[in-house]
């Protein structure tokens, strides 16, 4: 083992709305690594499921009577209009069985094929082109450059072709009160915690009805319940939308104003954006006289204490900025330096190479077109890899 630093990759409870507090800092020996695909923005992988699962089912008339009240109660809703919206709730097998199904665990080197590819670049660099004076005012707006807002919109849902068939309300509601359960003991907690989760972003989406006169029983969207060109999920789509061409709505599904402010909103908001700085820079590494700390992808370690480490960028890094090492498993071992605007990225989809997918291909769709792109595997539908 090296002494490198571990970046412990907290498990959000889920959705990009919820915060999570970092664990205690503590002494590490390797840099962050990531064993999982996730699902929406800010949404970890769902546990493998060991045991056949039992057909999920609607609610007990007591569980669903407290539901209603909680909400209620919480949100400042009628009740009449919660079990109006209900009354429309299907549960969906569908929905338990892909939230079951076991997390990938591809390698870097697999990974980055699925979503740098030809087609994606291709398509990053028209759209981009489209939409440059919408991009360009955002950009000045908020300090997140466009080529980051498109590669995000291209490796969620390819600009827009695909955001979910699955109605958002039946995905909640089944999540809500069937989420699938291992009965492992080391496990429960967790379980308990995730279905919580579901539980609070069916009621966020009833309060987001209210707050944006959707018909909520009409929308469609992931499995897990993630909308629109960005894939927000309810509680994500009432903190960080925006109304990005002031018409008075904050409409993610076809406003490409208020899509394009929205994710670029998020970043800010929630990931802590710095307008003109780096995300990433590839590093050398050797085991150093010091081990590094874990700082769960915090980039809280100063250019000194990274070279005593053994951390040294392989290319010029503003004096003073801290950083994150991280490893990723290519064909052989990369290391990079990662800064705040890198754990930005992952605050949208807790993986490390979720992150760093988006911005290689940001970076290539804003490279001129004559420069070669790396080909790859023909690209897939962002619909089952992160996003949803």
């Amino acid at each position: 083992m090296t002494s490198a630093p571990v970046l412990t990759l907290v498990l959000a409870l889920a959705g990009c709305a919820t915060q999570v507090p970092p664990p205690a800092t503590k002494p590490a020996s390797t840099p962050a690594t990531q064993t999982a695909t996730p699902t929406a923005p800010g949404m970890t992988p769902s546990d493998a499921i060991a045991t056949p699962l039992p057909m999920p089912r609607p609610p007990s008339e007591e569980v669903r009577r407290a539901f209603v009240v909680e909400t209620a109660t919480k949100y400042g809703l009628d009740e009449a209009y919660i079990e109006s919206v209900l009354a429309h709730a299907q549960i969906r097998e569908s929905t338990v069985a892909a939230m079951s199904r076991p997390a990938e665990t591809k390698p870097w080197r697999d990974y980055r094929p699925i979503f740098i590819t030809q087609q994606r670049i291709d398509g990053g660099r028209a759209f981009l082109a489209e939409h440059r004076e919408q991009l360009a005012r955002v950009e000045a707006q908020y300090g997140v450059p466009a080529e980051v807002i498109v590669a995000i919109l291209g490796v969620e849902t390819m600009w827009g072709r695909n955001t979910g068939k699955t109605p958002v309300l039946d995905a909640l509601y089944t999540l809500a009160f069937n989420y699938p359960r291992t009965n492992l003991p080391d496990k429960i907690a967790r379980e308990n915690q995730r279905e919580a989760f579901f539980r609070d972003e069916l009621a966020q989406l009833l309060k987001m009805g209210k707050e944006t006169g959707f018909d909520v029983a009409t929308l469609q969207g992931s499995y897990a319940g993630a909308m629109g060109w960005g894939q927000f999920m309810p509680s994500s789509y009432r903190l960080y939308s925006v109304d990005g061409d002031s018409d008075g709505t904050r409409d993610l599904f076809s406003d490409l104003d208020d899509v394009f402010a929205s994710v670029a909103n998020y970043f800010v908001k929630k990931g802590g954006w710095q307008r003109g700085q780096p995300v990433m820079v590839r590093a050398s590494y050797t085991p150093g006289a010091i081990p590094l700390v874990d700082s769960n992808g915090e980039p809280i370690h100063t250019p000194e204490t990274l070279a005593q480490a053994g951390y040294r960028p392989l290319e010029p890094v503003l004096p003073g900025l801290t950083a994150a090492p991280i490893k990723l498993d290519g064909e052989t071992d990369e290391y990079w330096l990662t800064f705040r605007n890198f754990r930005a990225i992952w605050s949208y989809n807790n993986s490390i190479r979720y992150a760093t997918a988006v911005h290689q291909l940001s970076q290539l769709i804003a490279a001129p077109a004559e420069n070669p792109a790396p080909l790859a595997a023909p690209a897939e539908p962002a619909l089952g890899q992160p996003g949803t």
